[in-house]
């Protein structure tokens, strides 16, 4: 029996230069050893944290800031990092207001910043894996579910794909499979388990917890797979892409 070999577009890109704020909707990116050039390449640290990264699951603030590099890629170091506060002030990452903004907005006096190299950044800040992918499918099914519309940030994915074959959670059977988008390849990993972060809608923070609820009964807490880089190159919204 031959398997039938999956296909579909890249429908969003998204890349997010500083871990736990809102990102970057991209037309085109470079994908790197380590995912998205530059995604969650900056980030704040606190040491007394278990995982040390402070993240969005500490204070849900973070969430409503937007973070969008400010310039074209470079090789060796990044362009400058905007970051745009909920009420449309703007400062950048490298700026002692911005270490200030986040202590004041956290309360912890003890935040560093830290910022990784376009040639290398660790897993830790990226979560587990190095690519995170969505499906239209699976998410219009999931809005069905519970009767609403989603803010698909609230999912924090680097693609969302669309696929010509339009059934929901069929990414179940990609695990050991290789996404070929053009020159890259992607080796599909296992689920993205979900934690209380899909709840929340970035701009006004209010929450849903229909959605977490819905996950955890319907999908083991399972939604979205993440995805290793194999071949790095380039990708833009609107390439079409294989499963094989």
């Amino acid at each position: 029996m031959v398997n039938k070999v999956v296909t579909g577009k890249i429908h969003e890109i998204i890349r997010y230069p500083v871990k736990s704020l809102q990102g970057e909707r991209l037309r085109n990116t470079n994908i790197k050893e380590y995912g998205l050039y530059g995604d969650r390449s900056h980030v704040f640290i606190d040491e007394t944290k278990k995982k040390k990264y402070y993240m969005a699951t500490y204070n849900q603030k973070l969430l409503s800031y937007r973070a969008e590099f400010a310039g074209e890629d470079k090789a060796t170091e990044y362009p400058d990092v905007k970051i745009t506060a909920p009420d449309g002030r703007t400062f950048y990452w490298h700026e002692q207001a911005c270490l200030e903004e986040f202590k004041q907005l956290t309360g912890e006096n003890q935040l560093y910043q830290k910022t990784f190299t376009p040639q290398h950044v660790p897993i830790g800040p990226i979560e587990e894996e190095h690519i995170l992918i969505l499906t239209t499918s699976s998410l219009k099914a999931l809005e069905r579910k519970i009767g609403t519309a989603i803010d698909w940030r609230s999912f924090r994915p680097n693609f969302i794909v669309s696929l010509d074959d339009d059934t929901p959670f069929i990414e179940d059977q990609w695990f050991g499979k290789t996404m070929k988008i053009g020159e890259v390849e992607l080796q599909i990993k296992r689920h993205c388990e979900r934690c209380t972060i899909v709840n929340i809608e970035p701009d006004t923070l209010k929450a849903n917890t229909n959605i977490l609820k819905t996950i955890v009964k319907d999908r083991n807490n399972y939604f979205g797979v993440y995805a290793s880089v194999i071949k790095t190159g380039k990708v833009s919204v609107g390439d079409e892409f294989s499963i094989i």
